[in-house]
Formats: structure tokens, C-alpha cells, sequence
């Protein structure tokens, strides 16, 4: 038998119940839920979820997906990228807090840009700063380094993006 492997996107109203449908239509063609990324963000329900189904239960899933509409569900698929060959180079985690702004994660991930890294996993969030009059916005990154990357030079730039943002900025590596 021939595995088909996809990534799923799913966005829709936040209500109870959702992933449970989109759940029940995996499962009921035979899928395989392997994992998962799933938020509220901003009253909307967001989501990107890996599975793996048959090559034959393929068709029968996308059908049943677009059933989901009707949950207010948008499901959108596409093929595993695996395909392509795995990520080289060093991992690194970047986290940065400071006063919120427009802009910081702009400057900043136009900074990482400029050196090839890859970012693989970012969240953010504005916090609640009530002692501070304001509001924090706080973000961490998991990113993937070019294995020809300039380590010291692309410390120096990101410390100089956060001096001009105001932020503070921690860079780690997995050396």
C-alpha cells in the first residue's frame, strides 16, 4: 500500500468542536494524525496538522475535508515536503522582549533574512504591562543557521537591530 503524506492547513471561526470534525474526517478515511500546530489567534481558530493516508483513502479525504466548510472550517493541502533534502547547519533559538512597537518583528527577521537563516518556529505574543504603562511583546524563534554562516557577524547585527528596537535579545546556539 502507498502512503500519501500531507500537511493540512485549517483557519475558521473559533468554536468547540473543531478539531474534533477535523479529526473524525481524518480518522474516518483511514488517516493518520502525526502532528500538530493548533491556536486561537484573534477570535479565529489556526492550524496546521502532518497526516498520512493511503494513496487509494486520498481522494475520499479532500472530499470529506470540504464537508468542513459547513463548520466554517477553510482547509487547504498539500504535499509533505519531505521530499526535499533535510535542513543542514546549526540550530539556534533567539528570544526578544521589549515595549511593543510596529515593526520589531520586520526589522528583525529582515536582519536573519540577510543571512540566510531559516526560521522554522516562531511564536509572539503582546502582553499586558500594566506597572510598565504599556504593553511587552515578547516573540521566541527556533531558526536553522547556513552552514556558512558568519556567527559573530549575525550576533553583532541582531544585537544592533535590538539596541535600535529597544529590545532585549538572547541568542543561543546549539554549540
Amino acid at each position: 500500500m502507498m502512503i500519501s503524506s500531507l500537511i493540512l492547513t485549517v483557519i475558521g471561526p473559533d468554536k468547540p468542536g473543531l478539531i474534533e470534525a477535523l479529526a473524525s474526517v481524518v480518522a474516518g478515511q483511514g488517516g493518520n494524525w502525526l502532528e500538530s500546530r493548533m491556536t486561537r489567534l484573534g477570535g479565529q481558530f489556526a492550524g496546521i496538522v502532518h497526516v498520512q493516508i493511503s494513496k487509494e483513502q486520498h481522494p475520499g479525504l479532500i472530499e470529506n475535508l470540504d464537508t468542513l466548510q459547513a463548520r466554517g472550517l477553510t482547509v487547504s493541502v498539500f504535499a509533505d515536503g519531505r521530499l526535499q533534502p533535510p535542513s543542514s547547519g546549526m540550530q539556534a533559538e533567539i528570544e526578544w522582549v521589549g515595549n511593543d512597537r510596529p515593526g520589531i518583528v520586520n526589522q528583525i527577521s529582515h536582519a536573519l533574512a540577510e543571512y540566510q537563516v531559516n526560521v522554522e518556529e516562531l511564536h509572539t505574543e503582546v502582553l499586558s504591562a500594566p506597572m510598565a504603562g504599556g504593553q511587552i511583546f515578547q516573540a521566541r524563534a527556533k531558526v536553522r543557521l547556513p552552514e556558512n554562516c558568519q556567527l559573530a557577524s549575525l550576533r553583532r547585527q541582531l544585537e544592533e537591530v535590538a539596541s535600535d528596537l529597544q529590545v532585549d535579545i538572547r541568542f543561543q546556539t546549539g554549540e
